[in-house]
């Protein structure tokens, strides 16, 4: 195995730019001394040698500033690396990306997804008292799709849509986040085909529970709530706040009363599926005791008109109707996060060519996003507001503007220019509109071109035939 050589120091300049410097708020976010023993542990090592560029840290920063960064290239990464290092004075790399490139691929997966996790979990731990709800970690539970350039092996790992032609369609992947109601940050992740047995949103769930701890509570849609699910995650020492699944039946007549619209019943155990093994089976309950709520929605524009909330937090005194419904609400954070993700730092097409750098480049962006969030909780904790009250795209703008300055300032000049940038991110709040109402359509039309029915090759070849 290659032996681990690096200076201490040399991940300093990918924390500073943001704003993890000594004595700063949430220091303790991924240190320097973390990145550097998760690097050991990984026996990640290059870039050391006479005349090499490329190093562990300045790839590292390199990739993660190409996520953040509004261009995606790594023609624009390589530029990044090339204005830093002559500001340095130090020798310079080639303007091709070819190196680079091949240094990219020698992160592995495990270290970056190590550090986007490792980042997330810290900063929700370390979230004030104030922004928890019951004192609780909150985990929210949802899942999207991405897309990826159409290659061979791209469409081998993560199949298109049946419904679309060979040639056609792009290759899609379903990810599925557990993200932190306090600060936003994204705890762990999984990928899978989106399609195939065992690749929806529920079974990649259950390959992260081990990342859930006794007392948390699990919020999601009524996509998640099932017998199998709620019990799995109970048997955790987790509670659960779902929307009831829209095929169970309610009746509020029944069950032990504890307020109007307000009940305990009993759920009895199904037959096993397919995908659970007998010695799992034979571990459940044979059956659950649930608290179900509900709430007529009169506000004009939403599409349901009648909520009914499952709990396992049967306990009416501890946890009020009104708590858990208010709570339930705040479930639509899961939407909104993940299409910051995807639209504010352009992840939903992602662009690498195998499946392999296609993973290491989600969890470069994950990486950037928690630390992105770090910062926000800094200038949350110091303004007196919490973390969701600050807009996510105002503050990835203002740190890609700040950048150069934070790599090139003196010490002396940090304090300052630290302060400086979180009174900027904590001006930019998110808008305050209860009851917002839009309709789910665009305006913009888009360009007259017609729609691509066959492989380009094919087209390509009939355009030539027709000269």
């Amino acid at each position: 195995m290659p032996s681990y050589q690096i200076q201490r120091g040399s991940f300093r300049h990918f924390l500073r730019g943001f704003l993890q410097d000594d004595g700063a708020r949430f220091r303790e976010v991924l240190t320097e001394e973390q990145i550097e023993q998760t690097a050991r542990q990984q026996n990640l090592s290059f870039g050391t040698g006479a005349g090499d560029i490329f190093s562990v840290p300045l790839t590292l920063w390199a990739f993660v500033t190409q996520a953040v960064s509004e261009s995606k290239s790594c023609l624009a990464a390589v530029a990044r690396v090339l204005a830093w290092l002559t500001k340095l004075g130090r020798a310079v790399c080639s303007a091709g990306t070819g190196a680079y490139c091949k240094a990219r691929a020698k992160l592995t997966e495990l270290f970056l997804r190590c550090l986007a996790c490792a980042a997330g979990r810290q900063l929700e731990d370390q979230a004030l008292d104030s922004w928890r709800w019951h004192g609780k970690r909150v985990v929210l539970v949802d899942g999207s799709t991405l897309s990826m350039p159409d290659t061979p092996a791209n469409q081998q790992a993560y199949p298109q849509a049946r419904s679309q032609r060979p040639g056609v369609g792009f290759p899609i992947l379903r990810w599925v986040a557990l993200v932190g109601l306090a600060t936003a940050a994204v705890l762990d992740s999984a990928f899978a085909p989106y399609r195939g047995k065992e690749t929806g949103e529920t079974a990649l769930f259950r390959t992260m529970l081990a990342s859930l701890r006794p007392g948390d509570v699990v919020l999601a849609d009524r996509y998640y709530c099932s017998y199998w699910l709620v019990a799995l995650v109970q048997a955790c020492g987790v509670d659960v706040v779902f929307r009831k699944h829209q095929r169970r039946h309610t009746d509020f007549r029944c069950g032990r009363r504890l307020g109007r619209n307000d009940h305990i019943v009993t759920w009895t155990k199904p037959q096993r599926p397919q995908w659970m093994d007998q010695e799992t089976y034979d571990a459940i309950p044979e059956t659950l005791a649930l608290r179900e709520m509900r709430k007529n929605v009169t506000t004009p524009g939403y599409r349901a008109k009648e909520l009914v909330v499952v709990t396992t937090l049967r306990d009416d005194q501890a946890y009020a109707t009104d708590d858990i419904l208010e709570l339930y609400h705040e479930r639509w954070h899961a939407e909104i996060d993940l299409r910051s993700i995807k639209t504010q730092m352009k992840m939903e097409i992602l662009r690498c060519k195998t499946p392999a750098m296609v993973r290491k480049e989600i969890w470069a962006h994950l990486l950037a996003y928690n630390l992105v969030r770090k910062v926000m909780a800094q200038a949350a904790q110091e303004h007196d507001i919490t973390p969701r009250q600050i807009s996510f795209a105002g503050a990835m703008q203002i740190l890609n503007e700040f950048r150069a300055s934070l790599l090139h300032a003196a010490a002396a000049e940090l304090p300052e220019l630290t302060r400086r940038i979180l009174a900027a991110i904590a001006h930019h709040r998110v808008g305050n509109r209860p009851g917002r109402c839009e309709p789910r359509k665009v305006k913009r039309r888009p360009k007259g071109y017609s729609r691509l029915l066959q492989s380009r090759a094919k087209e390509r070849a009939q355009l030539l035939r027709g000269r």
